[in-house]
C-alpha cells in the first residue's frame, strides 16, 4: 500500500485542512501536540460551556487561512506591475514555493509558546522581557524543531519561520537590530496583521462558533478573495512599500471583520464573569508560584499545560493550608467575585474616573483582598485603533479605508472598567454607588 502523502484533518470551520507528510511531522512534534492541552479562551468554558476548544485547532485554522490569503494575493492575475517589480520573490516559482511553505509553518507554529490557559496570566507571571512570542521563537529555534525544518523539501530556515510567525514589531521587543525585507514584512502581516491577519480571522470565527454567539461571524470567503498587495508611499520618502490592502468590492467584508472584533471584545472577551475568572486564576498562580514565575525554559514549559494547573487548583481547593486555597475554591465551586460596578456612558459623562472612585471607596470600607479593579482601555494601547489600509478602486486609483468607509472610521475604541467584590459584600453597592460617583464628580469639578 502506497504511503499517504496528503493528510486531511476535519475542522468545523474550514471543513478539510490539508497537510503533506513533511508538514505532518510538525503537527506530530512534541511542541505542537502540547497545544491540545492549552485552552484557547482560558476559563471561559465556565461561562460559555462550549468554549472548550484549544490552541491546537486554532493553529491549524490559521495555517489554512494564511495559505488561502497567500494564494490570492500572489496570483499573477491579482498582482500589479508596480508591486511585482518590487517583490522579486513573487515572480520566481522556486522562491514563491519556498515562502508559501515557510508561511504555512509559521502560521502553524505562531502559538507554540503559549502558557497554560493562554493569555490569562502572561503579563504578570513571566519575567520582565518575556512573552509568549519570545517563547515561541525559542521553540521554533530549538534543536527538536530545527531537525524538522532541515529535513523538509526544500529545507526551511528557522529564522524565516520566526520572522513570519511573530512579526517585526513583536520580535524587535526582545531582539535588537531586527531587519525585515519588504517581502518578509508582508508575509508576516498575512499572519499577524491587525487588519487582515489570519490569526485574527480564525480566532474570531472559531471563538464565535464554539461559544455559540453570532458576533464574530463575517464573510471571510469574500474578504480573502478581495485581498490585494497594494503600493503605499512611505511618508517623507520617495519610496513605494507594498502592503496588504483590499479590492473595493470587499470593503463591506472588511467592515464586518472589524465590527466582529468590536462586538466579540465587548460581548465575549470582556464579559465580566469571564474577566473575574481570569483574575481568580492569576491570583491562584501567584500564590502557587510565590515569588517565582512560570517557566521560560523550553523543556520545562513543554511539560506544563492546563492539565497540571487544573489538577493543582482542584487539590488546592480541598486543602485549606494551600497558599492558593481561596482562589482555587472560588474557581472550583463557582463562587467568583460579583460585579460591583461597570463603567457606563452616563456616569463617565459626570465623572470619567467613576470606576476608580468606586474601587477606592470599596477598599476603604472592606479589606483590599475582597475587591478587584479590572480596567481595559484601548485608548492606552498602541495600535488598537481601527486599522487603516489601502483600497483599490474600480478606476485603478488607490484610496484609504477611513476615506472609503464611514463604518470603519466610527468604530469606537473599547473601554470597559470593572470593579468586583466578594459576594458577601455585594449588598453594599445599592446604598452607596450613587453617592460615591457624585462625590467623585464634585471633587473633579469643584
Amino acid at each position: 500500500m502506497m504511503p499517504k502523502y496528503v493528510h486531511e484533518i476535519r475542522d468545523p470551520l474550514h471543513i478539510f485542512i490539508r497537510m503533506d507528510s513533511d508538514e505532518r511531522k510538525v503537527l506530530d512534534s512534541r511542541p505542537f501536540q502540547r497545544l491540545r492541552y492549552i485552552h484557547q479562551l482560558a476559563l471561559t468554558y465556565l461561562v460559555y460551556p462550549g468554549a472548550t476548544h484549544r490552541r491546537f485547532e486554532h493553529s491549524l485554522g490559521v495555517m489554512d487561512l494564511a495559505s488561502r490569503i497567500f494564494d490570492v494575493v500572489t496570483d499573477p492575475s491579482n498582482l500589479r506591475k508596480d508591486v511585482s517589480e518590487i517583490l522579486t520573490d513573487v515572480r520566481r516559482e522556486d522562491a514563491r514555493s519556498y515562502w508559501r511553505r515557510a508561511l504555512r509553518m509559521a502560521a502553524l507554529c505562531h502559538d507554540l509558546g503559549h502558557l497554560p490557559f493562554s493569555h490569562a496570566a502572561e503579563k504578570e507571571l513571566l519575567p520582565e522581557g518575556w512573552s509568549h512570542e519570545r517563547i515561541t521563537v525559542e521553540i521554533i529555534r530549538s534543536d527538536e524543531m530545527r531537525s524538522i525544518w532541515d529535513e523538509m523539501t526544500p529545507p526551511l530556515r528557522a529564522e524565516d519561520i520566526t520572522k513570519l510567525a511573530v512579526g517585526q514589531k513583536k520580535l524587535s521587543e526582545f531582539e535588537k537590530n531586527v531587519s525585515f525585507t519588504t517581502w518578509e514584512a508582508l508575509l508576516a502581516e498575512i499572519i499577524t496583521g491587525d487588519a487582515f491577519g489570519a490569526d485574527r480571522m480564525d480566532y474570531l470565527l472559531r471563538d464565535s462558533h464554539h461559544t455559540g454567539v453570532a458576533y464574530g461571524k463575517f464573510d471571510h470567503y469574500r474578504l480573502i478573495d478581495s485581498l490585494r498587495i497594494l503600493p503605499q508611499r512611505v511618508e517623507d520618502e520617495d519610496l513605494i512599500e507594498p502592503v496588504l490592502g483590499i479590492d473595493e468590492g470587499g470593503i463591506h467584508s472588511a467592515e464586518a471583520l472589524l465590527l466582529a472584533r468590536y462586538f466579540m471584545y465587548t460581548q465575549l472577551y470582556l464579559h465580566p464573569v469571564r474577566r473575574i475568572y481570569d483574575i481568580h486564576l492569576k491570583d491562584f498562580l501567584r500564590s502557587w508560584l510565590g515569588e517565582g514565575y512560570l517557566p521560560t525554559n523550553v523543556d520545562e514549559l513543554l511539560s506544563l499545560t492546563d492539565n497540571e494547573v487544573t489538577a493543582e487548583i482542584a487539590s488546592a481547593s480541598r486543602d485549606a493550608e494551600h497558599k492558593g486555597h481561596e482562589s482555587a475554591k472560588r474557581i472550583i465551586n463557582y463562587k467568583h467575585f460579583k460585579l460591583l460596578y461597570k463603567r457606563n456612558p452616563v456616569d463617565a459623562s459626570r465623572n470619567p474616573d467613576a470606576s476608580k472612585y468606586v474601587f477606592e471607596a470599596a477598599c476603604e470600607r472592606f479589606d483590599k483582598s475582597a475587591v478587584r479593579y479590572d480596567p481595559y482601555n484601548e485608548n492606552k494601547k498602541e495600535g488598537r485603533a481601527p486599522p487603516s489600509f489601502p483600497v483599490l478602486k474600480s478606476d485603478d486609483r488607490i484610496s484609504w479605508s477611513r476615506a472609503e468607509s464611514d463604518v470603519i472610521e466610527r468604530i469606537p475604541p473599547i473601554w470597559l472598567d470593572y470593579v468586583f467584590i466578594a459576594p458577601e459584600y455585594i449588598k453594599w453597592r445599592d446604598a452607596n454607588l450613587g453617592k460615591i460617583i457624585e462625590l467623585g464628580a464634585e471633587e473633579d469639578n469643584p
